[in-house]
């Protein structure tokens, strides 16, 4: 949920009622101490912590990607309430999650929760969309799921590339001819809007090409590849639901040693968003197994990772030296980003410490508040606006290859009842996608020259 939308529900306090995935603000939300509903988890407001987010994560505690003042906000029960205090947090009932769509299972079907594609849905798009448009893509395989690979179900790891197709496109090969543009949703399985904002950026490219011209010179001038679902198994877990965690957020290994079965925040699994090796462990992480940003045993222990960073390291060729001022040059090309929620927020590199810039903080502050501006987020640097957190996506590919990468966390700042990890489907098609929309493309047609002033672009 934005800061300004938390600002203006305190407002109205307890008349406001959020539609479907988060359920009623209650009096709570005024400040007042409250209960949740037996029927699921609620959203508890930390106060005063904003400096103590290490302390709350490292405890245990599932910090949600918000903050509104000196605020944060965790996720929990009662019983996590009164952990909270007993540890010197106090906290209050912001408000209670509640599966939309009625809590529909998936199943044998390919939607849950009132429309959301379940991952094999998601694939079954990608491949009647390269059937219908083989002109215009390329589909790719760039690994296994932790269950796949284990012999559990579980899915290939799928990738679409689409571009107007000549000689060298899509090939796994970081001297293209193209620029690249790389979008992914889902690393955080629970966050589940963001794979349907992907499903239709999907579909605008392929459905406008030669009828919308701007799509039209994009396709012709630069790859778009799309991963709408990182952590397949993590999605699989929240779509099934039973006695599934509805908020789900790790992937789906379980060989960590810990019996997780403490209750809805204790959750098998590791965070992939915690587990890359780019100052891996440093701020924003938890060594318990069953915690929700649980780091993993190692750097890089998880496949979906490890399979991500090799298809990144193939598309994109090492623009920058190790050091954290080293800059990439100013000619280098593509944009990463991989999409979250609940925050609000463009979020860049570094993560790990917000009083460290990189060597290219000046481009990367240009495009995240180009970005902000069209999707009328705040932008900065995770500690900036959040909190510190480390062994990030984007952290890794900018630490790596020197390619600007962003976190762009969904969420409602207007109204507000389409905030939270479980909004109605129609908030992902009907709010979500007309919000992004205008910024995947622009943040594509920089990809050129992501970190020139769109003044000095020839």
């Amino acid at each position: 949920m934005s800061t300004r939308r938390r600002h203006k529900a305190l407002a109205i306090a307890t008349a406001l009622l959020i539609a479907g995935g988060l359920g009623a603000l209650t009096p709570a939300a005024a400040g007042q101490q409250a209960t949740p509903e037996a029927d699921g988890p609620g959203i508890y407001r930390v106060h005063d912590a904003a400096d103590r987010a290490d302390e709350l994560q490292g405890a245990g505690f599932d910090l949600v990607e918000d903050r509104a003042g000196d605020d944060l906000f965790v996720v929990g029960d009662a019983a996590e309430s009164d952990r909270l205090r007993r540890a010197g947090f106090a906290n209050s009932l912001e408000e209670t999650v509640r599966a939309p769509g009625g809590g529909q299972r998936a199943n044998n079907q390919d939607t849950y929760y009132g429309g959301y594609h379940t991952p094999a849905a998601q694939y079954a798009h990608l491949d009647e969309v390269a059937a219908a448009h083989p002109e215009l893509t390329k589909l790719e395989t760039y690994g296994e799921s932790w269950r796949k690979t284990t012999g559990n179900g579980g899915h290939d790891l799928r990738a679409i590339c689409i571009t107007k197709l000549a000689e060298g496109d899509c090939a796994r090969d970081p001297n293209a001819p193209k620029p690249r543009f790389f979008l992914m949703a889902q690393a955080h399985a629970r966050e589940i809007a963001t794979g349907e904002v992907a499903y239709q950026w999907i579909d605008h490219l392929v459905n406008s090409y030669g009828s919308d011209d701007a799509i039209t010179k994009l396709l012709d001038t630069t790859e778009i590849w799309v991963v709408p679902v990182a952590n397949p198994d993590g999605v699989d877990i929240v779509a099934q639901g039973g006695d599934n965690p509805v908020l789900h957020r790790k992937n789906a290994n379980d060989t960590n040693g810990a019996d997780c079965t403490g209750g809805e925040n204790s959750q098998i699994g590791i965070d992939l968003n915690r587990n890359n090796d780019s100052y891996w462990g440093e701020s924003g992480v938890s060594q318990n197994p069953c915690d929700q940003t649980y780091l993993g045993p190692k750097a890089n222990s998880e496949v979906e990772n490890t399979a991500l960073q090799g298809l990144l390291t193939d598309l994109y060729p090492d623009k920058r030296d190790d050091g954290d001022s080293a800059a990439a040059p100013a000619d280098t090309t593509g944009v990463f980003i991989t999409l979250h929620s609940v925050a609000g927020m463009v979020l860049f590199p570094w993560g790990h410490d917000s009083a460290v810039q990189t060597g290219n903080d000046e481009g990367l502050r240009r495009l995240g508040g180009e970005l902000g501006d069209i999707l009328g987020y705040q932008s900065g640097q995770p500690g900036e606006l959040l909190y510190d957190a480390s062994g990030a996506h984007e952290d890794w590919l900018y630490d790596k290859l020197g390619v600007p990468g962003f976190t762009i966390e969904l969420g409602d700042v207007d109204s507000g009842s389409c905030n939270g990890f479980l909004p109605e489907y129609s908030c992902a098609t009907d709010y979500y996608w007309p919000q992004f929309k205008p910024a995947l493309l622009h943040a594509a047609q920089r990809a050129a020259a992501p970190y020139q002033a769109p003044s000095e672009q020839r």
